[in-house]
């Protein structure tokens, strides 16, 4: 079982398709004489990895070829997992490169602009996610190690993360506001919207794999069964059971082809553009991809509204928040809330008691009372602690930007939004489609800032 390790909020989530960066702000320094800038060598991927090499300078710092290649080896993990067809190697490997060389710059600029990540932030970082992994952190790094990642590197990793998340916090988010007229516009559009990429669809696949050094005889033959299958396909016969006989999709033997259904964004935009005019029941026309031939079969398409329903499932919650500080850091501030879980739990003290005296925010008054709120009121390391909790029960502390809290989910409800309040939760939305669009804008400022020498691999 592979380490669902990032399921942190995670700034740098850029779809792959959005990594390269414009010519135009890449930022590289001129050669002699304003010559143009070096364009970027190609990573070769034949070399053992004991003999590693730099592949890149990023304002002195490097980029190796065995980081270009652990990180190929993520990705095209998490795009085989969701059915997305890996660009070509050459053209992969540049995306990988530019996208390290890229978060290295914000690393750099989120320390020289002070910004710390404590041990504490990091265990509880690693705590979430041996969690999402449904287990423990002695587990997880068990886990770790089968998979020959070391556990100092896990957690190099999740501080590099953490140092993002906070440079984007710091530096994008107060640039994003959403003024009423915008506001009224981004109903009217998603209202009157009715393109594929509102909808949620579900697909039928089918594989048929051409290897890298297939020649072309070999090709068209293929291609010649990728036809056949089409047309028993389009005659009817059972797209599932001839995906189990023929697809070379992982999983298809299994899950009979059906990838699920998901959020068109979430498709590849060669599968979108294959069933754009298809009704359900549809099969298209052949699809070539870096991976071979693909077939795919509209199984369901449903409108998917971005716009938030009249009602929502409402959370009432009570915390007990410490802000760390220099006499007591964060390590301190966790011990001490998992203190009082303890004796909570144990009866020996009352949780509104506590945050009434200890509770370092305007909760405090009326026990860490935190009211009903609707989902999005908190920040997102926040709203996920709330959706684990069971009512009645107390979370482990957990660090978000404000301090270390303690929370304790009450108790849920099903409850009807007043207009206000729907508009509210739309102004949520586009805040956060604005604040990707601008974090984009920002990552390539910073890159286009950066010093980046490419250097050539060894002869």
């Amino acid at each position: 079982m592979k380490i669902r390790a990032f399921t942190l909020s995670i700034v740098c989530a850029v779809q792959l398709a959005a990594w390269p960066l414009a010519a135009s702000s890449q930022g590289l320094r001129p050669g002699p004489s304003g010559a143009a800038p070096r364009v970027a060598p190609r990573v070769i991927d034949n070399t053992p990895r004991a003999a590693d090499y730099i592949v890149a300078i990023v304002n002195s710092e490097p980029v190796t070829n065995n980081e270009v290649r652990s990180r190929m080896a993520r990705f095209q993990e998490q795009l085989a997992a969701q059915n997305q067809p890996i660009p070509p190697r050459p053209e992969f490997m540049r995306q990988v490169l530019e996208r390290l060389i890229a978060e290295k710059a914000q690393i750099q600029l989120a320390r020289e602009t002070g910004i710390k990540i404590e041990e504490a932030t990091v265990d509880q970082a690693e705590l979430n996610v041996a969690r999402s992994n449904q287990m423990d952190v002695a587990q997880l790094r068990r886990q770790l190690a089968a998979e020959g990642m070391p556990v100092n590197l896990f957690r190099e990793e999740l501080r590099n993360q953490l140092l993002l998340n906070r440079l984007r916090e710091r530096e994008v988010e107060p640039r994003v506001r959403v003024t009423d007229l915008e506001l009224d516009a981004f109903i009217r559009e998603q209202q009157g919207r009715t393109d594929i990429g509102t909808q949620e669809i579900n697909l039928g696949h089918i594989l048929v794999a051409v290897p890298e050094t297939a020649n072309d005889a070999q090709v068209a033959a293929l291609r010649d069964k990728a036809l056949r299958i089409q047309a028993r396909a389009k005659a009817g016969e059972d797209f599932a059971k001839l995906a189990r006989e023929n697809s070379d999709a992982a999983g298809a033997a299994t899950n009979s082809g059906v990838v699920g259904r998901r959020p068109a964004d979430r498709y590849p935009p060669l599968f979108l553009q294959a069933i754009a005019n298809l009704n359900e029941g549809g099969v298209s026309e052949l699809i070539r991809s870096n991976a071979g031939f693909h077939l795919v079969k509209v199984i369901e398409k449903r409108r998917l509204s971005t716009m938030p329903g009249a009602t929502v499932e409402q959370t009432h919650a009570r915390h007990i928040l410490l802000r760390p500080t220099a006499q007591m850091p964060e390590a301190a501030a966790v011990a001490r809330l998992a203190d009082f879980k303890r004796r909570v739990q144990a009866g020996q003290a009352d949780f509104a008691a506590l945050a009434r005296e200890f509770s370092q925010d305007a909760s405090n008054r009326n026990g860490g009372d935190l009211g009903w709120t609707n989902p999005g009121s908190f920040v997102p390391e926040f709203e996920e602690t709330l959706s684990s909790l069971a009512p009645g029960q107390i979370a482990d502390p957990l660090i978000s930007r404000f301090g270390v809290h303690l929370v304790q989910l009450l108790e849920r409800r099903q409850a009807s939004l007043s207009q206000r309040e729907q508009r509210d939760m739309v102004r949520n939305v586009l805040r956060e489609k604005k604040l990707d669009e601008v974090y984009v804008t920002f990552v390539q400022e910073v890159r286009g800032r950066a010093f980046v020498e490419y250097r050539e691999p060894p002869q």
